[in-house]
């Protein structure tokens, strides 16, 4: 996940220069673009919002306003921020159109859009398939599955966050393949699945627990979308049952009918 700022809000200490030369003041505007663009990723600039003035900046991380200047100029080439002559300096909207169809991958998705991405595996346990799971699967319940908790982010912000359930033994070290190549699709070939395919896909909005809205650096009074889906390896066997929460104001799904 991008750093997150303890105290965004409160005068950030001044930046001390050691000296004169060309890294330092490289190294002044990228961190500041940086954190402007932690806060905004967190929330703490919502889009549309006007950030403070090239001024206001300048006092609060102790530079000069040429300094502040490169670093918007920075977001703004990153798509996070606009400018507007005699307005100021507004947070853009950001918005990933995600496709759902029959072959539904996260860094294609991102990739179609222009973006890069990841998928970070936050938590990696070992569970006993409960209804839901066990009928998605096609197991018995109380049979052992990995459970993997997984952060989606594109262009540095969270866009999902979800719990990711497969059957065990068949897929026993997938965490640590997917943490180490950053894909389910990746640590799939590397267990013998060359393809898969979404059976299905549920989508449902509601409200996010805490945990699910600080994961996605919102606040838990905006809604985000669920779902839920299943994929099948090439026989048709069930090989991963998906809980996924979309940050709402960050995604659009569009569902691909030609491609279900």
């Amino acid at each position: 996940m991008t750093n997150r700022l303890a105290s965004w809000g409160v005068a950030s200490p001044p930046l001390t220069t050691p000296d004169s030369n060309a890294p330092a003041r490289d190294s002044f505007w990228s961190r500041i673009a940086q954190q402007l663009a932690d806060a905004i990723g967190q929330g703490q600039y919502t889009p549309g919002e006007r950030l403070p003035s090239e001024h206001v900046l300048a006092e609060q991380f102790g530079v000069n306003r040429h300094t502040i200047r490169r670093s918007l100029a920075h977001l703004g080439q990153r798509g996070l921020v606009r400018s507007t002559q005699g307005r100021g300096t507004f947070v853009e909207t950001f918005a990933v159109d995600l496709a759902l169809g029959k072959r539904t991958r996260h860094r294609q998705n991102l990739a179609q859009a222009g973006l890069r991405g990841s998928l970070q595996v936050l938590q990696s346990r070992t569970v006993l398939a409960l209804d839901e799971q066990a009928q998605a699967l096609k197991v018995s319940v109380g049979s052992p599955l990995l459970c993997l908790q997984v952060l989606g982010e594109g262009a540095g912000q969270p866009l999902h966050v979800s719990e990711r359930f497969f059957p065990l033994p068949r897929f026993a070290g997938l965490g640590d393949a997917v943490a180490s190549s950053g894909s389910i699709t990746e640590a799939f070939a590397q267990h013998g699945v060359s393809d898969y395919q979404r059976q299905e896909s549920r989508i449902s909005a509601r409200l996010p627990s805490p945990d699910v809205a600080t994961l996605l650096s919102q606040v838990s009074s905006r809604p985000v979308l669920l779902v839920s889906s299943v994929n099948v390896d090439p026989h048709g066997v069930p090989i991963e049952f998906a809980l996924a929460w979309f940050a709402g104001d960050r995604v659009t799904l569009t569902v691909k009918n030609d491609d279900l």
